[in-house]
């Protein structure tokens, strides 16, 4: 079966030198395509080019991406053939910048810009808009794959983390959302759109359960 897997943290430029990014190795999203791939997948991973983890990357094919941006346009690249499944594990950024300031003693602002913005402007305000969604344009560009999204959270009781799981599953219309991070608590939990959790005490136990999903019934 043919499926994608995203990795690691998009980054976001503030000008060609400077960048926002997430915390995140790519380790897990490199290791569940590798198990897919063992399993005799068809895997295409997409992994964020600032990743930190070194170990082997295998899967059928390797795509870098950089911004949110530029990952939302390998989805759209690869939507041109059929995917089975999507596994939607990639840090990506809620924000990128907008306009960028120098501000003098009395508020004054003037608005910079450039290929690199002087370390001798002082003191600057940037200006965060929120990027595109990419999790929610999923469905419209794969309307018959399964569709796996993640929920990392490090705030916040394990019910909170599983309601958010649930907006998620509801508002982007995917199939299954893998909650965990330090508010959920130790292993992960697999969330299904009809609200059963299954929890997963370890990185194994998870991988397993999600190929498993590839050979379940759908609509």
């Amino acid at each position: 079966m043919r499926c994608i897997v995203t990795a690691g943290p998009t980054i976001e430029p503030l000008d060609e030198v400077r960048r926002l990014t997430n915390f995140s190795t790519g380790r897990l999203g490199c290791e569940l395509a590798a198990y897919l791939t063992a399993a005799g997948h068809d895997v295409s991973l997409l992994v964020g080019e600032q990743a930190t983890w070194r170990g082997e990357r295998t899967a059928t094919r390797v795509l870098d991406f950089s911004s949110t941006t530029d990952l939302l346009k390998c989805f759209q690249a690869l939507a041109d053939e059929s995917a089975t499944a999507i596994f939607h594990a990639a840090a990506v950024s809620d924000f990128t910048f907008g306009n960028i300031w120098e501000t003098d003693a009395e508020g004054k602002r003037t608005e910079l810009s450039g290929a690199k913005i002087s370390s001798r402007s002082g003191n600057l305000l940037a200006e965060l808009v929120p990027t595109p969604k990419v999790i929610a344009q999923l469905r419209d560009l794969y309307p018959g794959g399964l569709l796996c999204g993640w929920k990392y959270e490090v705030d916040g009781t394990r019910d909170e983390v599983i309601a958010k799981a649930g907006r998620q599953l509801a508002e982007c219309r995917s199939d299954y959302c893998i909650v965990n991070g330090a508010a959920y608590g130790a292993g992960f939990g697999i969330l299904s759109s009809d609200g059963t959790l299954r929890p997963c005490p370890d990185r194994g136990e998870l991988f397993a359960a999600l190929a498993a999903l590839l050979n379940e019934p759908r609509d």
